[in-house]
């Protein structure tokens, strides 16, 4: 029993060590970095509490209190709700902090660079927390992660929008032969992959024999977006490129295969899974971990976006002047704190914010998901719905971003 204390000890000593070596070692550089290795261990612990909570959950008597015990499923959403609440309100709280901080020589600059083990141990204390609120806030915070998790897609599509449009221009600008040829190049491919993906939708999600036609109106609707995105570009007025309209265009044809790839298996125009409907751990595993990579590399570059929020102002002039002259070690000193940040902290953080509740939905089919499904990642008829009208909102965006210079040439977009 003394050896076996002994040995716990030293393993709990080594795990600390091991956690104080892993957090001093997280630079300026790399703090975004670890940001993002938070956020995906939030996802990961989301998913084991799915799998294993739900009989630990069942006799808990603040949150079974019911007359009747729930299905099994409602206490897997509940569990990643509450983990997800936990991280939503960990980087909101970062969120707030961070308001207003515009260069280095701000103190909240270094909170947000350092202190990570303070940080890791209030991130564990918020997430067991969420374990000891009532019902009710889980069934509030589920609501509003729908509105969130829209606003997080829209972000997305920004994002796609701000780097196709980026692509096109730095290209352009070369103007060398080499550049032209390879914008038209890309553009063929993207739109070969385009039209071969529509048919495979088709023959995928339109079988022979069974009345699919709401699957049929959303692969006529996104070839159609992909008609109108060619016209639109070529059109004398709008003077567009034709790489951002074909890169949109798969884009749109993706959503949509995303959108009917997240239909109940048992649903009959379902092709993708007609002949198996048992899905293996691995290809959960890789669904997941392709969500993961998804909505931190969203979160990474919307939070370093120019786009949605130009980074902040250099400080004033001579409001950091000192009094009396300094030697060259602390006027350099002085200049690297006063350099003003390359991004929005706070706006870095709301984003992970938003990415928490979107995950949520993910690993949950929107609460919507009951049976199978609640075993699957994004699997239901909510996740349908959403995708398809994220793809309808991308087309939107776009052919607002060809028409607005000419509806509002005085203005700059």
């Amino acid at each position: 029993m003394w050896a076996a204390s002994c040995l716990a000890s030293c393993c709990a000593a080594c795990a600390c060590n091991a956690c104080q070596s892993v957090v001093s070692g997280i630079s300026r550089r790399s703090a975004r970095i670890a940001y993002c290795g938070l956020f995906a261990l939030s996802l990961i612990v989301a998913w084991i509490l799915r799998e294993v909570a739900a009989p630990l959950m069942e006799k808990i008597p603040w949150i079974n209190h019911f007359h009747q015990t729930p299905d099994r499923e409602w206490f897997e959403t509940d569990a990643v709700l509450r983990v997800s609440l936990g991280n939503f309100l960990f980087f909101s709280i970062l969120a707030l902090m961070m308001v207003g901080v515009k260069n280095q020589k701000d103190p909240r600059d270094s909170i947000h660079h350092g202190g990570w083990m303070m940080k890791i141990i209030c991130w564990c204390l918020l997430v067991i927390f969420m374990f000891f609120l009532p019902n009710e806030i889980i069934s509030f915070y589920e609501t509003i992660s729908k509105f969130g998790s829209g606003l997080f897609l829209l972000v997305q599509v920004v994002l796609l929008l701000d780097f196709v449009h980026s692509w096109n221009d730095k290209w352009v600008g070369y103007d060398e032969q080499f550049w032209y040829i390879a914008l038209l190049v890309v553009s063929l491919v993207c739109y070969v992959a385009t039209f071969t993906f529509s048919g495979l939708l088709f023959y995928l999600f339109s079988p022979s024999g069974n009345d699919c036609g709401l699957n049929t109106f959303f692969i006529v609707m996104t070839l159609i977006f992909v008609f109108v995105f060619a016209v639109a570009t070529l059109h004398p007025a709008v003077g567009g490129s034709i790489l951002p309209a074909s890169v949109i265009s798969l884009y749109c044809m993706y959503l949509c295969y995303s959108g009917l790839a997240s239909e109940p298996r048992d649903y009959a125009c379902n092709g993708l899974h007609k002949h198996s409907k048992a899905v293996s751990t691995g290809r959960l595993t890789v669904g997941l971990l392709t969500t993961v990579l998804s909505v931190v590399y969203s979160a990474v570059r919307a939070g370093s976006s120019t786009t949605l929020l130009s980074p902040p102002s250099s400080p004033r002039a001579g409001a950091g002047k000192p009094l009396l002259p300094m030697d060259k070690a602390d006027e350099h000193e002085e200049k690297e704190n006063a350099k003003p940040v390359s991004y929005s902290y706070s706006f870095f953080h709301i984003i992970f914010s938003l990415a928490s509740m979107y995950s949520a939905m993910l690993l949950t089919g929107w609460s919507s998901s009951v049976g199978e499904s609640g075993k699957l990642v994004d699997v239901g008829w909510a996740s349908v719905w959403v995708r398809i009208l994220t793809g309808w909102a991308t087309a939107a965006l776009f052919l607002w971003s060809m028409v607005a210079p000419i509806l509002f040439p005085d203005r700059e977009f």
